[in-house]
């Protein structure tokens, strides 16, 4: 009996096994499959994801609502860092729940991120009122803020705004589906076509 096999992976040649001198037969070797994407650093992610505090939806991000899906480059700091590491080894098609404390989130509120101002500094607006957010100059002028309003005394004419993230404080629970995954469009540097 004689046997040969391809002794190659990439080698996909029918193998032949002769039995005596009166049967031949072909054995196909198996085509190659290819592993799927997986998430991962320098890799273009395409997901769409709920994003939920207290068990109410905050904001969705989904082709049911219209919704075009979000396209971020994995590793590039545009997601959250825990959420993308809970993302990192997925394919496409994959659903996850990544539930993230404060912590690994937007952080604690800071009650020094927290200032009373004048009235007077919101010249212009008719009613300020709690819940509303307005950008604000540091005061050395250099970096814009965003600010929400969170208490306003009439009487004693200041407002206190907060310069903490709008989800400080709280505890993120993210669904998220992979939609796609694609490398990095490579980049031709000087003097290349």
């Amino acid at each position: 009996m004689v046997v040969s096999a391809a002794t190659h992976s990439h080698d996909i040649a029918p193998a032949q096994i002769s039995v005596g001198k009166a049967a031949t037969h072909s054995i196909v070797a198996p085509a190659q499959v290819s592993e799927p994407a997986r998430v991962g650093v320098g890799k273009y992610v395409t997901i769409n994801y709920t994003l939920r505090t207290n068990g109410a939806i905050r904001h969705m991000r989904t082709s049911i609502w219209g919704d075009e899906p979000l396209v971020y480059l994995h590793g590039s700091g545009r997601l959250l860092p825990a959420l993308e590491r809970a993302l990192e080894g997925k394919v496409e098609g994959e659903r996850i729940v990544a539930t993230l404390p404060p912590e690994e989130a937007y952080g604690k509120r800071d009650k020094a991120l927290q200032q009373r101002v004048p009235a007077e500094t919101f010249g212009g607006v008719d009613q300020v009122e709690p819940g509303m957010c307005f950008l604000a100059h540091s005061e050395d002028g250099r970096r814009v803020e965003n600010v929400m309003v969170t208490e306003v005394d009439e009487q004693n004419g200041f407002v206190l705004v907060d310069t903490n993230h709008p989800l400080a404080g709280m505890t993120l629970e993210f669904e998220v589906c992979v939609v796609a995954i694609r490398d990095a469009p490579a980049t031709a540097g000087c003097g290349k076509a």
